[in-house]
């Protein structure tokens, strides 16, 4: 059980009756659709071991991944101060990761894997449980993953922001984040969330703000506590619509949702946001553990090294994880840790991305 002494939800919009959207302009042959599924096989136990690290995969069975997330169980003693996300991020066949050179690195992926990690503390109780957005739609048959990567942070006390930018010509549908390697037990991604390769969003160091429209990119943000390593890596993830499919008529929609905390040692804290009826279905979700005012000035980190994720995940409007199979969810929730020490100057955020379907196309 997690141990949330400090819990807040912060509810989003009024709830999309079932995840699925179905529009269909008179007089017009074939009808542009789109559906979400949730997919997601369970926990999967660990990491059992200090400053190792356990993955995890959830798949489409119908459809192609548009985003996905994890939450994890942390036991409710202290030893949960040292579990975190250590990754969420699209796979082709749920074992081999995106690593390697910059740019295009997939099209059409199915499988969305997750990752957790340990600090100085563990315990038998640490699970991580994968979820994947699994879209279904007659206009966006085909898409991309984008990756981009830094060295970093290397530092104790910083962070490292990595953009990942859809190619000119297709769109945002979702993303992910990761840092590598497990064995430096205070690194782990702090943020993941939606943005634009614009000035006005300082090229992605400034995340996209509720209401805001078709974004571009998607950000990743590694942070590190007090170790320090060479080899630290953060990767962002962006997956996108492939060439040649046609999103002049349809719209993305960013939620988002900031609340102040947690602040006292081992507390954790919930917030949540959702799709309103008018913005479509739930694509994907991103979360942060922040030092507040994300969306209009630069991203900076939580007041303490050990702040952390321990949950991104499409949900219910009171955070209750989504089922597999589930076709209901219009939310997304983010579940952020203060971990061992008291973290002054701490804020959670959560994003929530829709897709509105406009009119009668098949692309």
């Amino acid at each position: 059980m997690k141990n949330r002494t400090l819990r807040t939800s912060l509810l989003g919009k009024a709830l999309v009756p079932g995840a699925v959207l179905v529009l269909a302009l008179s007089g017009v042959a074939d009808a542009h659709t789109a559906s979400v599924t949730v997919a997601s096989p369970g926990p999967t136990i660990g990491p059992g071991t200090p400053f190792t690290g356990v993955s995890s995969h959830a798949d489409c069975a119908q459809g192609l991944v548009t985003g996905g997330g994890a939450d994890q169980a942390t036991g409710d003693n202290r030893a949960g101060n040292g579990n975190h996300v250590m990754g969420v991020s699209p796979s082709a066949d749920g074992v081999t990761e995106y690593l390697g050179t910059p740019g295009i690195v997939g099209a059409d992926a199915t499988h969305w894997l997750a990752f957790g990690g340990s600090g100085s503390n563990s315990s038998p109780a640490f699970s991580t449980t994968p979820y994947a957005m699994c879209l279904t739609s007659n206009g966006i048959r085909h898409t991309l993953v984008v990756m981009d990567k830094a060295a970093g942070p290397s530092v104790g006390q910083t962070a490292t922001v990595v953009v990942a930018t859809c190619p000119a010509g297709t769109r945002l549908l979702g993303g992910g984040a990761r840092a590598t390697p497990a064995s430096v037990g205070s690194l782990k991604p702090i943020a993941s969330y939606p943005t634009f390769a614009d000035a006005a969003h300082d090229f992605g160091r400034k995340a996209a703000a509720d209401g805001e429209t078709d974004p571009d990119s998607w950000a990743a943000v590694g942070g590190i506590g007090g170790g320090r390593d060479d080899d630290n890596t953060t990767y962002a993830y962006a997956i996108c619509t492939g060439f040649g499919v046609d999103m002049k008529h349809d719209t993305t929609t960013v939620r988002f949702r900031e609340a102040a905390g947690p602040t006292e040692a081992s507390a954790s804290q919930v917030v949540t946001t959702g799709c309103a009826p008018d913005d479509g279905v739930l694509l994907g979700g991103g979360a942060a553990a922040s030092g507040g005012s994300v969306t209009t000035t630069d991203f900076t980190k939580a007041g303490s090294g050990g702040t952390h994720l321990v949950g991104s995940f499409p949900s219910d409007a009171d955070g209750t994880p989504a089922a597999d199979g589930s076709g209901t969810s219009a939310d997304w929730t983010a579940d952020i840790h203060a971990g061992g020490s008291p973290s002054p100057n701490t804020f959670s955020d959560v994003w929530a991305l829709c897709l509105d379907v406009q009119d009668g196309r098949a692309g």
